[in-house]
């Protein structure tokens, strides 16, 4: 009788062993929510999620209209991964609110551009023109280097993607340079003289760089660079780093290059 319970006893543990093991499975197994902006960078994770579910990973795409939300809810574990920023901003999101995020791998090149309705080029821009830039901290900073990269303003420096208008020390046309919400940039351009506009919001609104674009970013600007990011406690899980593999795979690559035709390309 003993020997009958002991052995009982052993059943038992195995099963709650084996219990815990397959519970360990199905959480390794369960569903990645990945965040990201409408436009270029959600169809570029949708067509990752779609070829990690031929692996056997399940990938569900969460889709965010602004730039701010999509860290808001990696940092509360809303979602599990996002891929929308370049290294700055993300940076920039964790000294301003306290959270830890990580890169896990570069995902696409977007270059930021001038943009117009009304001139055809710089040398067109006449003085006092209106010239619209992004409002948050990093991509304004980023416009105003756009618009020193193309001689229009002189910045302080040294003051580099941080800059905001109090950097501006030479501005020969006087250029009136207003700060507007990055989403709304596009729809400014029939107000404004230009607008430095980040391309992700160029291929939601339908502009034309080779048309409406005067000035691009030269395609090695550290900002154009976009990342996959995760939090620091997550990045060394296992189906985290196989999605970023895919991601990065021959397979996204060719999605890339045939839906963008090389107006957004692969940065890995």
């Amino acid at each position: 009788m003993k020997q009958a319970k002991a052995a009982l006893k052993v059943v038992i543990a195995l099963a709650v062993a084996m219990g815990l093991t397959a519970c360990g499975e199905k959480q390794d197994d369960a569903t990645i929510k990945v965040g990201a902006t409408v436009g270029p960078h959600a169809q570029v994770v949708e067509a990752a999620a779609k070829e990690a579910q031929k692996q056997g990973l399940n990938v569900e795409v969460v889709e965010f209209s602004d730039f701010i939300t999509p860290n808001a809810a990696l940092a509360d574990g809303s979602i599990d991964m996002n891929s929308y920023q370049h290294l700055p901003f993300l940076q920039n999101y964790n000294s301003n609110n306290g959270s830890n995020l990580v890169s896990m791998g570069q995902s696409i090149l977007m270059r930021m551009g001038i943009y117009s309705n009304k001139h055809q080029a710089l040398d067109a821009l006449p003085d006092e023109a209106r010239i619209a830039i992004p409002n948050d901290p990093t991509n304004g900073g980023r416009g105003l280097l756009l618009l020193q990269e193309a001689n229009l303003i002189k910045l302080r420096d040294d003051v580099g993607f941080k800059a905001t208008l109090n950097d501006v020390v030479e501005n020969p046309k006087n250029l009136e340079i207003i700060e507007i919400d990055a989403a709304q940039l596009p729809r400014t351009l029939d107000d404004v003289d230009a607008a430095a506009i980040t391309m992700n919001y160029v291929m939601s609104a339908g502009l034309d760089p080779k048309k409406q674009g005067i000035y691009l970013e030269p395609k090695d600007a550290p900002l154009a660079v976009m990342v996959i990011a995760a939090r620091e406690e997550d990045k060394d899980k296992d189906a985290y780093k196989k999605f970023v593999e895919i991601y990065q795979s021959q397979a996204v690559r060719q999605y890339i290059d045939d839906t963008f035709k090389g107006t957004i390309e692969a940065a890995f």
